[in-house]
This record gives structure tokens, C-alpha cells and sequence, in this order.
């Protein structure tokens, strides 16, 4: 199995159709190849599990389904077994060990990705390359605000990663402004 961008967007698109889940998985690539590049890994290996990690959440949605039955089909159709387990890895209820770095950065950068959306989408001009790390911040405290984000994730995540906090926000913010247009976050007129 090649680990080709096309393969895992043909994945993506075969299971999602839902807009805002196939831009919250472009989302998530982009910040998985920014961090594979500061670290010296495979952008093409961490930006694949990016764009695959939910691709089965909106035909299997619940806990007991979403990533089991996709780590399934990875299987069935031959994806390496340490592909399968980064994906598997970013589900908290599956309380799976995350040792590599590429598990630690995907269970990183998922809730923040879909946070940082949600932030971005409820300023005046909607451009992500303007949101500042302090407003994200103050929207964590926000307990009313984008509810269903878990914040401990976020917060323990980044610990796990050995990141501080505001600098992971303002990391994964710049990595999603490189592909604002497709996210729909490159702004309003």
C-alpha cells in the first residue's frame, strides 16, 4: 500500500460527503504535515492520517462504531497496521497507548483543528490567519461555546506533545491559514 495523498483523499470521499467534516479533515492534514515538517517526519505518512482519521464518522458516529469500523476497512484493504493504530489512537474512548509522535500530534490537533474552526467562523471577516492565540484561549474558557469540544483534551493533549499551550494554538492556526480557501477561512469580503 503506497502512501499517496490521492489514495487517503479517495478514501475520504468514498465514506464522507458531509462539507464541514471533509474540511475538518483538510484541516487536520494540513496541521499533521506542518508538524511532520518541524519535526523532521514523512509529511506524506502524518498528512494521510490527517485526511483519514474521521473518515468514517458520519457513516459510524458513535463511540461503540467511530474509528472501529474504519480501522476495519483499513484493514480489509491493506493499510499498514501502524496507520491503522495513529488512527484508532486519536479516539480518547478507545484508551489506547499513544507512543509515537505522529499519535501524539494527530490526538493533538484533531479537537483543536474543530475548535479553531469555530472560533474563526464566529469573528467579523472569518479569516483564520487573523485569529488571535488570545481569543482562542478566552473561547476555552467559554464553557457555552462550541459545547461538544472536549477542552481537557485539548489542554492534556498538548501536554503530551510536550508543547506549550499558546504555541500549539498559534502552530496549528499559521498550518491552517496555508489552506484557509479550502477550509472556507480565508475570509469574507
Amino acid at each position: 500500500m503506497e502512501i499517496k495523498r490521492e489514495t487517503a483523499w479517495q478514501l475520504l470521499t468514498e465514506f464522507t460527503h458531509n462539507d464541514s467534516l471533509i474540511k475538518h479533515a483538510l484541516a487536520v492534514e494540513a496541521a499533521m504535515r506542518a508538524y511532520a515538517e518541524k519535526l523532521g517526519e514523512d509529511p506524506e505518512k502524518w498528512g494521510f492520517v490527517g485526511l483519514i482519521h474521521d473518515f468514517d464518522y458520519e457513516q459510524h458516529p458513535t463511540p461503540e462504531e467511530h474509528p472501529q469500523v474504519g480501522a476495519g476497512i483499513l484493514e480489509q484493504r491493506g493499510f499498514p497496521p501502524d496507520i491503522i493504530y495513529a488512527v484508532k489512537s486519536h479516539a480518547q474512548h478507545l484508551n489506547l497507548v499513544r507512543e509515537r509522535p505522529i499519535e501524539k500530534t494527530l490526538f493533538a490537533v484533531d479537537e483543536l483543528c474543530g475548535f479553531i474552526t469555530a472560533a474563526t467562523l464566529v469573528r467579523p471577516g472569518k479569516k483564520v490567519a487573523e485569529l488571535p492565540v488570545s481569543s482562542v484561549k478566552k473561547k476555552l474558557k467559554d464553557k457555552a461555546f462550541a459545547r461538544s469540544v472536549n477542552r481537557e483534551e485539548i489542554y492534556e493533549s498538548a501536554a503530551a506533545l510536550g508543547v506549550d499551550l499558546d504555541e500549539h494554538i498559534a502552530f496549528v492556526i499559521a498550518a491552517m491559514a496555508r489552506v484557509a480557501d479550502r477550509l472556507g477561512l480565508a475570509g469574507s469580503e
